[in-house]
């Protein structure tokens, strides 16, 4: 439910924040795309992964396999950071009042993963393992 509050908050912050510098406006956009194709790749990725074990809710699914192969080689949530890219690209594309609540869905998705990752220790022996393996939590080569 957060999460939804937080991407209505994102498009609310587009049109009435204000714009982006004329000179800033090439480069933003080209970052952009580069930002929402990375954010796409991590959430189809860790979608096509969990394939019937994809929920909206952090708790891990009954009889549900630990996924550790495709982008989960990268980061333990693909999902969550390919919001949190596609966040920050709507932001590049509209306004930077739109990066405070691409900032919200930072602090959310951190909160969220540290509970899910307690849950996961719990249901899955091989999760620790795994996390110290995998360091990076929601965007691959930066957090």
């Amino acid at each position: 439910m957060l999460q939804g509050v937080g991407v209505l908050l994102l498009a609310a912050a587009a049109p009435i924040g204000p714009a982006w510098p004329r000179l800033w406006l090439e480069p933003l956009r080209i970052g952009a795309a580069a930002v929402g194709f990375g954010g796409l790749w991590l959430m189809a990725g860790g979608a096509r992964r969990l394939g019937r074990q994809l929920t909206p809710f952090p708790r891990p699914v009954e009889e549900g396999a630990l996924q550790q192969g495709g982008v989960y080689r990268l980061v333990r949530h693909p999902i969550y950071g390919g919001v949190l890219l596609l966040s920050i690209a709507w932001s590049m594309l509209t306004s930077p009042l739109a990066l405070v609540p691409a900032a919200l869905l930072a602090l959310l998705f951190a909160v969220k993963s540290r509970r899910e990752e307690a849950w996961l220790v719990e249901a899955h022996p091989g999760y620790l393992d795994y996390r110290r393996r995998v360091r990076r939590r929601l965007i691959p080569f930066v957090w």
